[in-house]
């Protein structure tokens, strides 16, 4: 019986420890978001609301990064479908950032790319649907 106790005490602290662990593994997503303007209203409006953003200075040129809680994987998730949408066109004064920029503001997880149409130059954005 005595020494029962101690291999209890062990395997009830190997226990807690094993929860606290799995605790701090918080599903925490990173997402570079080109550079800093505009960096948490881009970051809200990809992420929601909950997400929050911070300028990474340590580069050669500062980058917005934005931290959210990524999604759970479901087993009976089916794949989400992906819509298309425009912004506008794409030109020297909007080239693919602020595509995708704009893309982000108006489609909640959307992404933007510049794409060539004879001779327009389109902003075309795909989110989830």
């Amino acid at each position: 019986m005595e020494r029962i106790t101690p291999v209890v005490l062990l395997i009830s602290l190997l226990i807690m420890f094993a929860s606290a662990v799995n605790q701090s593994r918080a599903n925490t997503c990173v997402d570079e978001l080109s550079t800093c303007e505009n960096c948490d209203q881009r970051c809200k409006a990809k992420h929601g609301p909950s997400s929050e953003s911070k300028c990474d200075h340590s580069l050669v040129m500062p980058l917005c990064m934005c931290y959210y809680q990524c999604a759970e994987p479901l087993q009976t998730q089916t794949p989400l479908k992906i819509c298309n949408g425009g912004a506008g066109l794409c030109s020297a004064r909007c080239p693919e950032n602020c595509c995708d920029t704009n893309c982000a503001q108006k489609f909640n997880g959307g992404h933007g790319f510049c794409s060539t149409l004879g001779n327009f130059n389109l902003c075309q954005c795909q989110y989830p649907c």
